[in-house]
């Protein structure tokens, strides 16, 4: 991974695609599956990992690759209380979560197309 500017943000932006794209698959899993017993509902773990990643950048001053290689979104059950009992899939509260994550993949998806747009202007630039 190169540690430009432009590879970090790429970098970045294509984690926060990969774990949006991750939540909407852990939102529809939980929604097929509202009314299954037993069934324990699944999460993304992905803001936790980016918090360290955040504290490196408060700690260094730069957020370098390195930084950055141990985030990865994952798939994660929901925990269970103490008695061992999934919590119960509530429809209302998952469609809001896919209302939220589908809003917040489109700005995703707008500021990598804004990313691209300017290293494209920038090349352009530089051949004239």
């Amino acid at each position: 991974m190169t540690d430009g500017v432009e590879g970090i943000t790429t970098a970045a932006l294509g984690l926060a695609l990969d774990a949006a794209s991750l939540r909407q698959q852990a939102i529809a899993a939980n929604v097929a599956n509202a009314n299954s017993i037993g069934y324990v509902p699944l999460t993304v773990s992905f803001e936790a990992q980016l918090d360290d990643a955040r504290r490196a950048l408060a700690t260094q001053g730069r957020l370098d690759g390195a930084s950055l290689a141990g985030v990865q979104p994952r798939l994660e059950p929901v925990a269970v209380d103490a008695a061992g009992v999934p919590p119960k899939v509530l429809v209302d509260v998952e469609m809001a979560s896919l209302a939220r994550n589908s809003v917040q993949y489109q700005a995703l998806v707008k500021g990598l197309q804004r990313h691209y747009a300017l290293l494209s202007a920038a090349i352009g630039e530089g051949k004239r």
